[in-house]
């Protein structure tokens, strides 16, 4: 296991930025989200501060498939959290696991 600050692998820090996740790392990157478990992804959106937020993942079963096709609508409204959290939690997080992804299966073929 690695700990990393959390900027290391786009995390937001906590108001105090004192916050240091604990995340699996595997050659510099974190685990592909395709092979994420609902549990993985709740586990993703607590360490990276958002403790409230990540149990609606868990509630309406995001596993890291339906994560990586997750809209911006879809985490605005469908998992009924507040704005502020949930338009970082897609900017910050989402979004950019859904690049990375189609970076690293680009790269595949």
């Amino acid at each position: 296991m690695l700990y990393l600050k959390p900027q290391a692998v786009g995390m937001e820090n906590k108001t105090n930025g004192s916050l240091e996740a604990k995340i699996v790392v595997e050659n510099g990157q974190l685990p592909d989200p395709a092979d994420w478990a609902v549990t993985d992804v709740v586990n993703y959106f607590k360490a990276a501060g958002f403790e409230e937020q990540a149990n609606a993942f868990g509630n309406q079963e995001i596993d890291g498939k339906s994560l990586l096709l997750m809209t911006r609508n879809d985490v605005l409204t469908g998992l009924s959290i507040k704005l502020g959290p949930a338009l970082k939690i897609y900017e910050y997080h989402v979004k950019p696991l859904q690049t990375q992804h189609l970076k690293n299966n680009a790269n595949v073929s």
